[in-house]
């Protein structure tokens, strides 16, 4: 296949938008600079480790070490989901249960999409399964993360309301059922809105770095059409098991919404 062939000196002069940025932030006071240019630092340093990692990886294509990298990335994305609450659980719950329910989620449709629609030989490919694993973990950790946090903001919020109707005789299926609601359709909206405007509008990652790298547009497409499936399914099973395990910590046999549960 031809490709351009990046050399770092590209890579500086791209990096010149981000320098800007951080420019823009401090005449504009926004207080953006510093955690840009940190998080910058960030990306290039573990994507870097992550391709030495890759390339030694797809040379052995080992299943043990293809298992610790997928696990080692849930374990990440856990803590990522945890980070970004507002208002988290207490003690393993703040961590156990976006990760919990990332692990069962994306292994379960990575698992489907390896040895179903894709099936390399063997079926733990590290150059299919980390990428596949890595697409569908990044997307069910954005809707685990806003169904979590919609979830909880909303019981403090409607606190009030939610109780009243405890009080009154609802079971708590029924009082948190419309911030339940709320909650799963927070999470799947950001993926409703890529798939509706992915085409027409954009043109995915993996799709354009297929087209760049030489792939047929048609062959690219049906690869894309895939992963959106596949991300579709990840972020909906990870966001309803996360939203429902919450609303059941946040609540008791008794019937009563348990904010203490919270930090």
């Amino acid at each position: 296949m031809n490709y351009v062939q990046l050399e770092y000196t590209d890579l500086a002069l791209a990096s010149l938008l981000v320098l800007a940025n951080a420019g823009l932030s401090l005449v504009l006071n926004l207080g953006l600079a510093r955690r840009m240019l940190l998080a910058t630092l960030r990306m290039v340093v573990q994507l870097s480790l992550v391709g030495l990692v890759l390339k030694s990886l797809f040379a052995v294509a080992s299943p043990w070490l293809t298992g610790l990298v997928a696990v080692t990335m849930i374990l990440f994305a856990g803590r990522e989901i945890m980070a970004r609450q507002e208002r988290r659980f207490d003690g393993l719950w703040s961590y156990s249960l976006g990760t919990g329910s990332m692990l069962f989620a994306a292994s379960l449709v990575t698992i489907f999409a390896l040895t179903g629609p894709v099936r390399p030989d063997p079926w733990f490919d590290p150059r299919y399964a980390l990428p596949l694993l890595g697409m569908i973990l990044g997307n069910t950790m954005t809707g685990i993360s806003l169904g979590l946090h919609t979830l909880t903001t909303g019981l403090v919020r409607d606190r009030a309301g939610v109780e009243a109707q405890l009080a009154l005789g609802h079971s708590r299926n029924e009082a948190f059922r419309p911030i339940v609601q709320a909650a799963l359709t927070s999470a799947l909206m950001p993926i409703v809105n890529s798939m509706a405007a992915t085409g027409l509008v954009s043109l995915p990652g993996m799709m354009t770095g297929q087209i760049l790298a030489g792939v047929d547009p048609a062959e690219a497409v049906k690869y894309q059409i895939l992963i959106m499936f596949l991300i579709a399914g990840g972020t909906s099973l990870g966001a309803v098991v996360a939203v429902l395990g919450g609303a059941w910590r946040l609540s008791d046999q008794r019937h009563r919404l348990r904010l203490d549960r919270l930090k």
